[in-house]
């Protein structure tokens, strides 16, 4: 999964300031820690869908320092993003990949929406067309 390294800096009003050094989009913020990353997430896939429906190349996160906090994201979130990200550097348009899968654009579209509840094997099909598989690990 993608771990994202996140600051966690003292607002002028007593709330914690949350960003995301490698996503500068992402930001919330929150009464106290706990409450700050909680919201953390939620901003995290906010600031991404912005990469995806801009057809950006998605940041990926840097190593996190020594005793710093990182939000992860999901698994399926995680496939997503790197879905998408191998999609722009092969430059493969949603419609080339729905034809390839033999499915309607509108499936595509909904696999590259973070927060839609795609299946894995949908997923996992898209990167076979690809030329490429997916993996997951236990660590």
């Amino acid at each position: 999964m993608l771990s994202y390294p996140i600051e966690l800096t003292p607002d002028s009003n007593g709330t914690l300031l949350a960003t995301f050094p490698d996503v500068p989009e992402a930001i919330t913020v929150g009464e106290n820690e706990d409450d700050a990353l909680e919201h953390a997430l939620d901003a995290l896939e906010a600031a991404l869908e912005i990469y995806f429906a801009e057809k950006r190349p998605i940041p990926l996160p840097s190593k996190a320092k020594r005793g710093q906090r990182v939000v992860r994201l999901p698994a399926l979130a995680t496939s997503k993003v790197l879905l998408a990200n191998e999609m722009l550097q092969q430059k493969v348009r949603k419609a080339e990949l729905a034809r390839r899968l033999k499915v309607n654009q509108v499936q595509i579209d909904r696999l590259l929406k973070l927060n839609h509840s795609s299946k894995i094997e949908l997923v996992e099909s898209a990167f076979e067309a690809l030329g490429k598989h997916l993996e997951l690990r236990v660590v």
